[in-house]
């Protein structure tokens, strides 16, 4: 044998034997004590259920360390809280751990299970989550155990979560009417969107229409077309009588 063929054999029996040794060191010290998580800090969670995941959270989290952590076991400790969409984690060693939830948001609030059922935007069903204060999604859809499917149900709440926050907190329901999709403002006009195509440019032409005092006391607003939106059902203004003589 060569002698450079030799040298290079020696390396790689002098590798094996030093992964022979430390590879089972390495696999002590990830599950040692001396990295056992002790400080759990969940962030990126809020609402009624954020306690209870919290909590969940923080007791799965404890009994893992910083050198393994196990996500699926996070998301196992959360499977009955729909609301958690996925998980990061940081590491803070030796003994701090850093959850970081990202939460679904919920649009909207459709009849499910005999009662109202918070919905987010690609219609996962947050059983659980907070429904005060959300828009009623009144037509019926296709529904699994875990989501609204597809059909007009699905597009009212797509429609919804294209909203601007400010808007969306005004709306009371959605329903399918003779102008198609439509939403009922809280002390506002109703809003006929007509079709679910190009929703962020209907939303748009909504709140310049809403801002303008020109559209002050409408019935509706019809955005069908949202580049000429029509305020409609104007109360006639009261004219001033001339004083008499």
């Amino acid at each position: 044998m060569a002698p450079s063929a030799r040298r290079r054999t020696r390396v790689v029996l002098g590798i094996a034997a030093l992964l022979a040794v430390l590879t089972p060191l390495a696999l002590s010290l990830r599950n040692s004590s001396l990295v056992r998580v002790e400080q759990v800090l969940v962030t990126g969670i809020g609402g009624s259920q954020s306690t209870e995941i919290k909590r969940a959270l923080e007791s799965a989290g404890k009994d893992m360390t910083t050198l393994h952590v196990r996500e699926k076991a996070l998301l196992s400790a959360v499977d009955a809280y729909p609301v958690v969409r996925s998980l990061r984690t940081e590491r803070d060693l030796p003994h701090g751990l850093q959850i970081i939830v990202n939460a679904y948001e919920p649009v909207a609030a459709v009849h499910a299970a005999g009662g109202l059922t918070a919905v987010a935007a690609d219609g996962t069903l947050l059983r659980g989550s907070a429904t005060s204060g959300l828009p009623l999604v009144t037509i019926r859809g296709e529904r699994s155990g875990e989501r609204v499917g597809r059909g007009e149900a699905l597009r009212a709440v797509r429609l919804l979560a294209a909203a601007p926050p400010a808007l969306r907190g005004r709306v009371a329901r959605v329903y399918r009417g003779p102008r198609g999709l439509t939403a009922t403002m809280q002390n506002g006009p109703k809003l006929y969107f007509g079709g679910p195509t190009r929703p962020d440019a209907k939303w748009a032409a909504a709140a310049q229409v809403l801002a303008s005092s020109t559209s002050r006391g409408a019935a509706y607003l019809d955005l069908r077309i949202p580049e000429r939106p029509v305020a409609g059902g104007l109360q006639p203004r009261a004219t001033q009588s001339k004083p008499q003589l």
